[in-house]
């Protein structure tokens, strides 16, 4: 029984080894327009996990939709932003504009 054991743990090693490593995600974050609407207790929204230290917040996790969707619903939570990135993608001022409106 160890040697069916041991046998089937040296077969799953090499696959294992050569399995890639987890890439990193870009940069998610925005910069509230007003430090005072920022949670002082981590915010769950779409599976991002939000924390904000002052006006500053920064997000890991959340769901595969686009940029300036994902900007809407935070704005919706936390108020104006002056700068959003999600996933490695930064919004234009008038992507921003629209996103506070």
């Amino acid at each position: 029984m160890r040697a069916l054991i041991l046998a089937a743990a040296l077969l799953a090693a090499p696959a294992a080894a050569q399995s890639p490593a987890p890439t990193s995600l870009p940069p998610t974050r925005l910069t509230l327009a007003d430090a005072a609407d920022a949670p002082s207790r981590p915010l769950i929204l779409d599976g991002a996990r939000w924390a904000c230290e002052g006006a500053v917040c920064t997000a890991s996790g959340g769901s595969e939709q686009p940029a300036t969707r994902a900007c809407r619903r935070v704005v919706q939570r936390l108020g104006p932003v002056t700068a959003f990135s999600w996933k490695g993608v930064s919004l234009t001022d008038e992507q921003i504009a629209a996103c506070n409106a």
